[in-house]
């Protein structure tokens, strides 16, 4: 909110100057996000009076004037009409610059001399007023420069207001808050009006339909109105505020909100049909055109201010384009009503119309205050258009609005919440400087009643926020907590994916965090089988957008998505993994089942292009990585079976990964549709890992330690013809069942296929490494040994040794 120091000065007295003002505000909560200064685009002008006027001798159209700003009297040629001897005028003397960059020279015009300039509102750029020269106030003392008689230059900070602080969004609200900050009296404004002997219950009525939404609705009536410019310093006023000025009438109804909080309507009395108002909600499929010249279809339980026949209003958002204040409009209908804050942020939201009036009324404006804003426009109106005030005032008031009473404030509390020692009169003092009632109940306990104003405060912690911010923070004594450290019992499973999460990065990947929830089309892109529990996608009630509605089932889609994304910003070689959660919708009633799981995805090239652009990621790289990670766990009897069961996977260069039984996950080159689906040029590889199992099976897992043998290694190499589709993994647990204590590692060191073997087979070379622990292995029992171990995997496997 704008708030004119100028303005606020009309309420309370201030001494601070503008930092010293900003700093308080903000160490009370009504943070201050800029301060700045508002100067008009003249200087060197000053208020004069007018001692004579005669024609001027050799033209017609233009008179001689002597004006005096107090000190001197000035000739001065003017050529407006509106002008005689006694007026109060603005006086540019000689040297004074004024919009548009001119500086006042002395002149002769038409042989006479004119030391200075009599200004118009147009000419200062102060007001629209054109047609002749502005007059000023007679009580303006003479010789004082128009800015400081005007009080056009101000200072205006921009005070950022909390959504619970809606007292804060008018001049008196921001005024009661320095008052509390400094000390000095609150200056309200005086309702004085005189009104005529019609009564405005022989005029008009108001029925109020619904009201849940409009508890309150007053209105009164205002005659012989005359629409003209308003004065300047209201222009001032509502240009500091960041309002346009329009007319007379308009302008006190924005003055009055911006002062008191209380948003007002102005409706032209003449095309109120049947004279009354009717408030109501909107009808199916009901059309209004509103004073923005915008036709909207209103949604439905949208509150509206009609007359006998037609809305002419939305409640508490703008007024209708037939029945705006016009040129010759002569009696109005004054407006000052409570609506529900639900119902307005409601329909605000729906027709896209966050106006000002909205926006105090969404927050929640003074149910109380609605008729004191009601006479205060009322008198300006009568005063600033020579109008005439009816008799009373009508308010329908069917729902009284509850306010908060008695709520209990106990002193001892004030100090555990604060950690500070207020003293009971401190704590007093500034809540009736607030405008808080309070009852002394003895023994440091209050009953405390809030000014019908502040809607925010509702509760004993309410109240305790308002002492301490009026305490002020920084006089809060600064203490250590007390605390106690316990133990925290580690997570195991945390831990792993915490030391999975290192060997990930230390392997050249990027870890990304994508959302739980995304598009439920997810699986039919992947192509997901029907039946595959991957297809239960367990909805979410308020989603963000359909994108983003449902709780993802895989971890694989978004990766695709990221690489996509990376993609098209010019980045295609990647080593991605996520460590995250799946959700898979169980039966009705039931919660859905979720799985930790660990995921990856590489593509691209394995190095720069100046290294060896030539070797991009395969299949083995990415097995490469979920070794390193099941070496570390110390598992070692992991499998990977070739498996056409991923529909999103290349058949033939998929697999699963097996430790013992179960199944830990899969990998595999993501499917040539599937990649064309995301867009991808090169070849991806992608793995999920079961983090659930793996923990499981790592933690349960038993490792051994023995004695490294200082006895050199004896290495024999034998190779296998066995069938082309027969896994090496099946060779070598042949060989590892044999549990042979002298054979210490067996390793693959060559296949082979192709010429000097018969079709459909593959030769394996294996190189076996034998090592005692107490002795050096000679030749001839190296030898024994491995032929026994030869032979048997001969025989329990079919293979046949290589010639």
């Amino acid at each position: 909110m704008l708030v004119s120091l100028n303005w606020l000065k009309d309420y309370v007295d201030i001494e601070l100057t503008s930092e010293e003002l900003a700093h308080r505000l903000t160490m009370a909560g009504l943070e201050v996000d800029d301060v700045r200064t508002v100067r008009p685009n003249f200087s060197g002008v000053v208020v004069a009076k007018i001692l004579s006027v005669r024609p001027h001798p050799s033209a017609d159209r233009l008179s001689l004037c002597d004006v005096t700003d107090g000190t001197e009297t000035y000739k001065i040629v003017c050529g407006a009409k509106n002008i005689a001897a006694g007026d109060i005028v603005p006086l540019a003397r000689v040297g004074a610059v004024i919009p548009g960059g001119y500086t006042i020279k002395s002149s002769v015009l038409r042989g006479e001399k004119s030391d200075g300039m009599l200004c118009s509102e147009a000419e200062l750029e102060i007001g629209e007023d054109e047609s002749g020269i502005m007059h000023l106030p007679a009580e303006l003392s003479l010789g004082i420069s128009l800015e400081k008689a005007l009080h056009i230059e101000d200072t205006v900070f921009d005070v950022n207001v909390t959504p619970n602080r809606s007292d804060c969004l008018c001049m008196i609200g921001i005024a009661r808050e320095v008052s509390a900050i400094t000390g000095q009296p609150m200056k309200l404004p005086a309702i004085k009006m005189t009104e005529t002997s019609e009564d405005i219950n022989t005029l008009t009525s108001v029925q109020i339909i619904d009201d849940d939404a409009c508890p309150r609705y007053t209105a009164r009536i205002i005659k012989n109105v005359e629409i003209r410019p308003s004065p300047v310093w209201m222009k001032s006023r509502l240009e500091a505020a960041g309002l346009r000025s329009i007319n007379n009438i308009v302008d006190v109804t924005n003055f009055v909100m911006l002062e008191m909080g209380q948003p007002l309507h102005a409706f032209d009395f003449r095309f109120l049909e049947e004279g009354r108002i009717v408030v109501r909600k909107s009808r199916d499929n009901e059309t209004f055109t509103s004073l923005d010249e915008k036709q909207r279809v209103l949604p439905p339980d949208t509150l509206l201010i009609c007359d006998g026949v037609k809305p002419v209003a939305i409640g508490g958002i703008m007024g209708g384009l037939n029945s705006e204040v016009k040129e010759d409009t002569g009696t109005i209908l004054l407006e000052s009503a409570y609506f529900h804050p639900t119902s307005i942020r409601r329909s605000a939201r729906k027709l896209g119309m966050p106006t000002d009036a909205a926006f105090r009324f969404e927050r929640g404006i003074d149910p109380e205050g609605v008729v004191k804003a009601l006479n205060r426009a009322a008198q300006l109106m009568a005063d600033l258009s020579d109008g005439s005030v009816c008799k009373n005032y009508i308010d329908v008031y069917p729902r009284q609005v509850p306010a908060a009473q008695n709520i209990p404030l106990r002193l001892e509390r004030i100090h555990q919440i604060i950690g500070a020692d207020i003293k009971a009169e401190d704590v007093l003092k500034i809540l009736k400087a607030i405008s808080m009632g309070v009852q002394d109940q003895g023994r440091g306990s209050y009953l405390v009643t809030p000014p019908t104003c502040r809607v925010d405060i509702t509760r004993e912690i309410d109240l305790i926020e308002e002492v301490i911010r009026l305490y002020g923070y920084d006089l809060v004594p600064m203490t250590l907590p007390n605390v106690s450290v316990s133990e925290q019992e580690p997570i195991a499973r945390l831990d792993l994916e915490e030391r999975i999460r290192q060997l990930m990065i230390s392997g050249g990947f990027t870890e990304v965090v994508n959302y739980s929830f995304g598009t439920p089309v997810a699986a039919d892109t992947l192509s997901l089988r029907d039946g595959d529990e991957r297809r239960n996608v367990v909805k979410i009630k308020n989603p963000l957008g359909e994108e983003l509605s449902a709780m993802r089932t895989t971890m694989i889609f978004g990766l695709l998505d990221t690489a996509r994304r990376n993609a098209n910003n010019g980045s295609f070689d990647l080593r991605i993994f996520e460590i995250g959660r799946i959700f898979i919708a169980g039966q009705a009633g039931e919660l859905p089942r979720e799985k930790n799981i660990l995921a990856g995805l590489l593509t691209g090239k394995v190095t720069e292009d100046f290294w060896d652009a030539a070797n991009p990621i395969d299949f083995y790289h990415m097995k490469g990585c979920l070794e390193n990670i099941f070496r570390d766990l110390k598992i070692n009897h992991s499998r990977y079976v070739p498996s056409a069961e991923e529909t999103f996977l290349h058949p033939g260069k998929a697999c699963k990964i097996m430790l013992d039984e179960k199944q830990l996950g899969w990998a595999g080159e993501v499917h040539p549709d599937i990649k064309e689906k995301f867009d991808l040029k090169n070849c991806a590889y992608v793995f999920e890992i079961n983090l659930d199992l793996l923990s499981a099976l790592a933690l349960n897992s038993r490792i051994f330690f023995q004695e490294l043998s200082k006895f050199p290694a004896v290495t024999r190499d034998a190779a296998f013809v066995i069938p082309e589709q027969t896994e090496a993994d099946a060779m070598l647990d042949a060989i590892r069942q044999q549990k042979e204590d002298l054979l210490e590692t067996i390793s693959i060191f060559d296949v082979y296929k192709g010429k000097g073997l018969p079709e459909g087979t593959k030769s394996l070379g294996l190189r076996f490494s034998y090592r005692a622990a107490d002795r050096t292995l000679t030749d001839a029992e190296a030898g024994a040994i491995h032929e026994k171990i030869v032979q048997k995997t001969v025989a329990s496997t079919g293979a046949k040794i290589r010639s």
